[in-house]
This record gives C-alpha cells, structure tokens and sequence, in this order.
C-alpha cells in the first residue's frame, strides 16, 4: 500500500490505536504517527514499546498538523476531546473516531468542528476483551469490517480517502447511516455484551454454586460469556448510556423471546425448541461462511482454557 497520510495523530493509546499503529507501519500507510493518552502511565508504556513515533504529554502538541486525527477515547467523552482540540487542528483534517455508537457521537462532536475541518464517524467492528497500549497488533482488522458514518454535507475526498486507509489496515468497509448503524450493533454487539455480563452476574449471585464450581467447570458457554464480560467498564458504561434507545428496543425483543422459550420448556414443547435452535443455527453457519469466525473447536481462539 502507498501512504495515505503525511501524519495521523491517535488520542488514546488502548487496543484499537495500538493495532492502527501497528497495522500502519505494517502497510506503509503514514509518513508520521503521533500519540497522546490521559494517563502518564499509559504513554510511558507506548514510548518504552514504541507505539508511535512521538507521544506527547499535551493533547494539542498530538494533533498539530495531523492530516487524520483519530479519537479513541470512549464515546462519553468524545465531544469534550473535540472541543479540547478544535482550536489546533490543521484546516483540511480529517478527525474520525472509533467508538461503537454513532449517532450520539456524530450530536456530541460536530459542533465543535471549526470550518475547513471534516469529521468522518468510523467504527471497527473488531476488537478482544483486552485493552491497553501492550494488547495492540497488527492483524486485528484483517477481513474484520469498518464502518463508516459520515457527517451530513462531508464531500466525498475525505471519506473515500478513508476508505483506503481502513482498507489499507486490512478491514472491509461499508458506509451507513448512524442511527441504522446503532441498531445494527445493539443486536450484534451490544445487548450481547449486556446479556453475558447479567450471566456472569448470575452466576457470582447464586451462591449454591461457588465460584471455584463455576471457575473449575466452565464449558465452553459460560467460558465464552466470561470472555465478553472481561471487556473495559469504562467503554461499555458509555456504550449503554449513548445508545439507550436501540439497545432497549433489543433487549425488549430479547425478553419477549426468553419469555416464548421459558414457556415452551415449562410446557414440554420440545417442537417448539428444536425448531427455534434449528433456525439460530442457520445464523452461525453464515457468520462462519462469511469468514466472521471459524468452525474450529476453540474457535480458533488458541486453546480451550485459556482466557
């Protein structure tokens, strides 16, 4: 890949601004990274591993002069970075995010965006339930997808410039419209993730089973709900709050069919639950065909009992 921009600037240094890093200098995609996270304990870790080429201690240092600005702070607090750095940004930016809520960030940032600045809202749909600037590599959005929420009136350059470089970090990419894109991930991401920390709530509130049982005993369900749990509070805190309609509208579905299965065990109707299994079976059978995850045992995960 050629190099798509002269210099990107990354604000928050975790999982997903580690991998950009990565897979960047991987493709050859910038002339210049710069850094900037909140805590002094986080970019001293990136300068020790080498995470950008500069991490500055002072947010506005990090995004002078940057031709991409990517924000990847969690969505509460995207509108109070972009306030922070409107005043230093270089005119003919490019600022994008990586948050998993579209629409409340697209409301919370756009009013700060000085002229001559253009915002395109992006989201990875990839990711582990590890966070920090040491978790990052650089394969983490190889055939995973991106998507792309521009704000209303953005010319066409900017985000197809974009485009390149998430294809250019490995992602497929697809533009959509930001309150369809909150609905879609309440169903793929987000009412999951909800629902596998209720599970693992459940299970340290039943103290009939202790929690050596539910450690010692995990299989593979209650593992892989763990899993998703293990994920950063902070994030999914702010998750929830920014996208409450769509994940109650979810959730409100998701009661009513728990309702229907609760019945249909109460009553015997094994009818009713081997046709309901069989057709979400269907749906992981086309999660695998579309090459979204792998059929192995572990799930390609590296190994039954490991985290």
């Amino acid at each position: 890949m050629a190099q798509i921009y002269d210099r990107v600037a990354l604000i928050g240094l975790g999982l997903i601004a580690s991998s950009m890093f990565w897979a960047m200098k991987r493709g050859g995609l910038a002339g210049e990274v710069t850094g900037f996270a909140r805590s002094a304990e986080t970019r001293e870790i990136a300068r020790e591993i080498g995470l950008c080429d500069t991490v500055y201690d002072d947010i506005n240092d990090a995004v002078k002069g940057a031709d991409l600005v990517v924000l990847c702070v969690p969505v509460g607090v995207m509108g109070s970075v972009m306030e922070q750095i409107a005043g230093s940004l270089k005119k003919g930016a490019t600022v994008t995010d990586v948050g998993s809520v579209k629409r409340d960030v697209i409301d919370k940032v756009t009013p700060h965006l000085p002229d001559g600045v253009h915002f395109v809202a992006g989201h990875p749909l990839a990711g582990t339930e590890h966070s920090g600037p040491r978790s990052g590599f650089a394969e983490l959005f190889d055939n995973r997808w991106c998507l792309l929420v521009p704000a209303e009136g953005t010319t066409p350059e900017p985000i197809a410039r974009l485009r390149s470089f998430w294809e250019g970090l490995g992602a497929n990419v697809e533009e959509m419209d930001a309150d369809h894109h909150d609905l879609v991930v309440a169903v793929t991401s987000h009412a999951p993730h909800l629902i596998a920390y209720t599970m693992v709530g459940v299970a340290d509130d039943l103290r009939r089973v202790t929690d050596g049982e539910v450690i010692k005993y995990s299989a593979g369900g209650f593992r892989d709900f763990t899993r998703i749990a293990a994920s950063d509070p902070t994030m999914w805190r702010d998750v929830f709050l920014s996208n409450k309609d769509a994940t109650l509208e979810i959730l409100g579905r998701f009661t009513e069919e728990l309702f229907a299965l609760q019945r249909a065990i109460r009553q015997g109707d094994g009818e009713h639950l081997h046709a309901y299994f069989t057709r979400t079976r269907a749906i992981r059978r086309g999660i695998i065909e579309a090459g979204q995850d792998t059929d192995a045992p572990d799930f390609g995960r590296g190994g039954g009992n490991k985290p």
